[in-house]
């Protein structure tokens, strides 16, 4: 498989073949460090019987606090061919899972799309940063049911130092409207996981509440029928020694006040998190599950 990539807002122009010179350092194929069941992703998603997680490697945002920082920056994980995806969610499938969750899938979009065409018997999940081009999202109408894309930043300041994309908010802004127009707002079904719809995650960093409630404010003016999971997982990871505040936890008086003010915008459909759940307990172990060895 070969391919000229533009997938990401990176715009790289490269061929990418066995090996990749773009900014995200992939080949054409996947590479995946993990496929798994997974039941700490919000209730709608892990629901009763976990959510079919695929894990892939390499990114195009490469955070300086990422909490998955083996497989994003490093590269940790098994290619597999392209015709392999798919023989992977229905295994996962088997085992219960109620989604399949792809998770940081942009880079692998072309290999993605290929394994979506027919559809699935559950939805498909596009679980990513947020850094997209509506260009590629628009080719996963109708093959993806539920986005759960990430806000991080409102500020270029943040988004240039943090993840090196100044744009970052320019790009994920337009892409959260076009996941949006996709999907139409949330649909939960019988059993109480997402059957359609947008479920943003911001992430409060240290020392930026007021960026935090900024973000609030564009979604609560800006994506009517989206829902919001406020996190308060943030801990001190990757290279973050010496960058701002990034160094130290989220303090509880930081994620409180990002709460009042979702609350107080009327924000009510989605989630919050307890203080205390910023453990790395809730980092899966990337550790080639559910990757099989024949596809090495």
């Amino acid at each position: 498989m070969e391919y000229l990539c533009n997938c990401c807002p990176r715009m790289c122009g490269v061929v990418r073949g066995d090996t990749g010179q773009g900014f995200c350092g992939m080949g054409a194929d996947p590479v995946i460090a993990r496929a798994a069941l997974h039941f700490d992703e919000e209730p709608v998603i892990s629901g009763k019987t976990g959510s079919g997680t695929v894990f892939f490697s390499g990114c195009s945002l490469h955070c300086v606090f990422c909490q998955n920082f083996p497989i994003s920056h490093e590269g940790f994980g098994r290619k597999v061919p392209a015709s392999a995806l798919r023989e992977i969610y229905l295994d996962l499938i088997g085992q219960g899972a109620g989604n399949i969750n792809l998770v940081n899938p942009t880079h692998f979009a072309e290999p993605i799309l290929q394994s979506l065409q027919g559809g699935l018997p559950v939805p498909v999940v596009w679980n990513t940063g947020g850094y997209e081009r509506v260009e590629t999202l628009r080719r996963f109408e109708g093959l993806v049911q539920v986005y759960l894309p990430d806000l991080k930043y409102r500020r270029k300041d943040a988004a240039a130092r943090y993840s090196g994309a100044p744009d970052y908010f320019e790009r994920a802004s337009e892409a959260l409207v076009e996941m949006l127009r996709q999907t139409g707002p949330v649909e939960i079904g019988e059993d109480g996981r997402m059957l359609r719809g947008v479920l943003v995650r911001h992430l409060v960093l240290p020392g930026r509440s007021e960026e935090s409630m900024e973000i609030l404010d564009w979604i609560h003016d800006n994506l009517p029928g989206a829902w919001v999971s406020l996190m308060a997982q943030y801990v001190p990871m990757g290279e973050v020694e010496g960058v701002d505040q990034l160094s130290r936890r989220l303090r509880k008086r930081e994620y409180e006040r990002v709460v009042e003010h979702m609350l107080a915008l009327g924000l009510e459909d989605g989630f919050v998190q307890e203080l205390g759940s910023a453990e790395e307990k809730y980092i899966p172990p990337f550790d080639l599950t559910g990757v099989p060895e024949c596809f090495t």
